[in-house]
């Protein structure tokens, strides 16, 4: 990074943003595996928050690598840089004062704990939904897991890649057979339970 490269503090802050917005920002993080619902649970939450006026903004694995991440592939050393960036703007939509929600594999402990470093307390929630791999071979929505079977696809999660499961996230969400609607209830009541948003 350049010397020559000074932060700029602006009059209007989180703060005044946030209050403009009556709510409290944060970033809600779905961590979990391919076909583990993460996306779809994320987005029955991010409905929810809107009917009830919050400021939100959804950020899911596969558009953000239409994007801003488009020049990434699947190494271990991109997707930490596709974490990394999915990081600094989430911290950007918090500053903004936005409910930001992401959906991401993000499958090792440490690019997780880099976004929550970016953030004050209480602003980064992790929710694991902790399916298990078989139920996701199941369902695989994408025909991911076939193809990570056959060897068409290289560093596939859960296959040939590891995942890092949380040690202590904020909300858990155990694979029981719930439908994404009562899961999507589930975190909303134990956030608001919580006071997080």
């Amino acid at each position: 990074m350049s010397n020559n490269i000074v932060w700029h503090q602006h009059d209007v802050d989180k703060t005044r943003r946030a209050s403009s917005k009556t709510q409290k920002p944060c970033v809600i993080w779905f961590t979990g595996l391919s076909g583990s619902g993460k996306s779809t649970i994320a987005n029955l939450l991010e409905k929810k928050l809107a009917d009830e006026g919050k400021h939100t903004y959804l950020l899911d694995g596969d558009n953000v690598r239409h994007g801003l991440c488009g020049d990434l592939g699947f190494s271990e050393k991109d997707r930490v840089e596709n974490i990394r960036r999915i990081s600094e703007v989430s911290k950007l939509f918090v500053d903004a004062g936005l409910i930001v929600i992401t959906a991401f594999i993000s499958p090792f402990r440490a690019d997780r704990n880099f976004c929550r470093s970016l953030l004050a307390e209480h602003e980064f929630i992790e929710v694991f939904v902790d399916t298990p791999i078989d139920e996701c071979e199941k369902r695989d929505p994408k025909g991911l897991y076939k193809k990570a079977r056959q060897g068409d696809i290289k560093h596939f999660t859960g296959i040939d890649s590891p995942y890092e499961a949380p040690v202590s996230p904020e909300v858990h969400l155990p694979f029981d057979g719930q439908s994404a609607e009562a899961l999507a209830e589930l975190v909303y009541g134990q956030l608001t339970d919580q006071g997080r948003i």
